[in-house]
């Protein structure tokens, strides 16, 4: 295997485990069929809440070419829960915008949202393969908790009420295995979803689109340009990306009726490179390919991801088209949203309903994602003459009218909100984040200097208590009992007390923590009130996974016991009714 750069792909021995009569004896919590970034995302998310996984993958390195290359700021904070984001942070490319040209004149500058007070870019660029081996070694950290077997393939499995029974490949050697879930990350052409007679639903686009990175000492900037009609593709599309180590992906619209084989052949991929290269006035510089793939686009989903002890994520779940990325990146909030159910349920800490609700969820984000990702597609490959027809005078009349050139705005990805799930607790209104909503950014300064709000949170459930001075007399007692409450539960939970002036640290002794340690007292300006609308006394309750579970304006013990009960899908047992 090709040296890329400076990263060397390691290759992983087959092993077989100590099996007894051909089975191995040991009861796995979670079975992760595909070691790919879903996968090991979601071992990693099960990993730091304490529940083992054995993860099955049929190849022994990490996968080969770039691949999935954009990695969005919502990505990156799940990334961080799992305990992979510096080597992210340190391998990728920060971008947060970028250009599109008609012919070769631009038409259109986007730029993602971003501000002073973020901890993390809009996007990185980053090839698949240094995510995978990024999140390998996060989960060389948790030795105990995740087994990766390397070189191993699901043959075929069954369930029953009391889980699922696998037969597993290994090394020329059958093996059977048993385990309480199975979840299946293995791609776009998920053994497990054939095997279950199950298909993924939606529209189908007939553009194709060849995909090629190439070696490039080229120092021009990190974002994302796209071509329509250019010079080097005369009536079709060009993208590229500029990656780490040197790499470039190119991805180009071919002819709905072109051999794809043929155009996938180097002798007819070479040419095509170097038209563009001397488009953009940088074919004088060394250049190689260095891997090729296809593609084609569309935007489809199974119609359940929860087949009883059988779910679900990432590509096996559901298909996007790429334009917008959110391919992997939908599959990083399937595992983050997963991830926590399932320690919950493992642990007893939660009810089967919960991975009711991320069947729910995550099939409301494809929704979301399916209705951007498509209007992008239908720009960027038309499924027809009347679209053609529309494309060529939009970006006709946007030479003259900036206006219509959003038309051509790739629309990114963006965290994605839920709606309330059924049985919630009321919130009080608010004109911040409201139940569902991911969280909003803010600035925080602690004992250990200045962080953010999206640093604190997980692996559990957080509590943000937003009080004007926690010094003075006010809301903090009545809260300190209602807080209280929650101390004698069963779940566990972070207490975060957001100060926005005054001795924040008094709050230590009016806010008890729930894990027997000090809550966290943070001093904050007022743009943390301000983004959260929090008044003095404000409580939030926070998902595990970040999301907003509820929030109220000084509530008793009563609704904050209810609301984290309903959350968890717990059924509250007399005694602790009497509590």
């Amino acid at each position: 295997m090709d040296r890329i750069g400076p990263f060397e792909y390691v290759e992983h021995p087959a092993v077989l485990p100590p099996l007894v009569d051909g089975t191995d004896p040991a009861r796995h919590r979670v079975a992760i069929a595909g070691g790919g970034p879903v996968g090991l995302a979601l071992a990693l998310s099960l990993a730091v809440r304490g529940v083992p996984s054995v993860v099955l993958e049929a190849d022994t390195t990490v996968c080969v070419g770039s691949r999935a290359i954009c990695i969005s700021r919502r990505s990156l904070e799940i990334l961080g829960e799992v305990g992979a984001l510096e080597a992210h942070l340190a391998a990728g490319l920060p971008w947060q915008g970028g250009r599109t040209f008609h012919g070769t004149e631009e038409i259109l500058r986007f730029a993602m949202p971003d501000d002073a007070f973020q901890r993390l870019p809009p996007m990185i660029n980053i090839p698949q393969y240094r995510i995978e081996q990024s999140l390998v070694d996060a989960a060389s950290a948790h030795p105990d908790l995740i087994e990766i077997r390397w070189g191993t393939e699901l043959a075929g499995f069954s369930q029953d009420d009391e889980g699922v029974s696998l037969r597993v490949r290994c090394a020329g050697t059958d093996y059977a295995m048993r385990a309480d879930r199975l979840v299946a990350c293995d791609g776009g052409q998920s053994l497990v979803r054939r095997a279950m007679g199950l298909k993924l639903e939606g529209a189908a686009f007939e553009g194709k689109y060849v995909i090629v990175d190439i070696e490039l000492p080229s120092t021009y900037p990190t974002e994302r340009r796209a071509w329509f009609d250019p010079p080097s593709n005369p009536g079709s599309t060009v993208l590229m990306h500029r990656q780490p180590d040197d790499l470039w992906r190119i991805d180009y619209q071919i002819p709905d009726d072109a051999d794809l084989d043929a155009a996938l052949r180097p002798e007819s991929v070479e040419p095509f490179v170097r038209r563009h290269l001397e488009m953009i006035g940088e074919a004088h510089l060394p250049w190689r390919i260095v891997w090729i793939s296809a593609y084609r686009a569309g935007a489809m989903t199974l119609d359940r991801y929860r087949h009883g002890r059988v779910l679900f994520a990432g590509n096996a779940a559901h298909a996007l088209p790429i334009f917008g990325v959110r391919g992997l990146n939908s599959g990083f909030e399937d595992a983050h949203g997963l991830g926590w159910r399932l320690a919950s349920v493992a642990l007893g800490l939660g009810g089967e309903a919960l991975l009711d609700g991320y069947d729910e969820e995550r099939r409301h984000a494809f929704r979301v994602n399916a209705a951007s990702a498509i209007k992008s597609t239908e720009f960027m490959a038309p499924p027809s003459r009347g679209f053609s027809l529309m494309r060529e005078a939009a970006l006709t009349l946007a030479h003259t009218h900036p206006s219509i050139a959003q038309l051509a705005n790739p629309r990114q990805t963006t965290a994605i909100g839920y709606p309330p799930p059924p049985g919630a607790v009321p919130s009080d209104p608010s004109a911040g984040p409201n139940p569902g909503d991911p969280p909003a950014e803010a600035p925080l300064r602690g004992p250990d200097g200045e962080t953010r709000l999206t640093a604190l949170l997980g692996p559990w459930w957080t509590v943000a208590v937003f009080l004007a001075d926690p010094a003075a007399d006010g809301p903090a007692a009545a809260l300190d009992d209602a807080l209280a409450a929650l101390e004698r539960g069963p779940l566990p939970l972070r207490t975060l007390v957001v100060a926005a002036r005054g001795d924040a640290a008094a709050s230590a002794t009016r806010l008890r923590a729930v894990d027997d340690a000090r809550p966290d007292s943070l001093s904050a300006d007022r743009l943390a009130a301000r983004r959260w609308d929090a008044l003095d006394g404000a409580v939030v309750l926070l998902r595990p996974d970040g999301h907003v579970a509820g929030r109220w304006r000084a509530p008793d013990a009563a609704t904050l016991r209810a609301a984290l009960d309903a959350a968890a899908c717990r059924t509250v047992t007399p005694n602790e009714a009497r509590r």
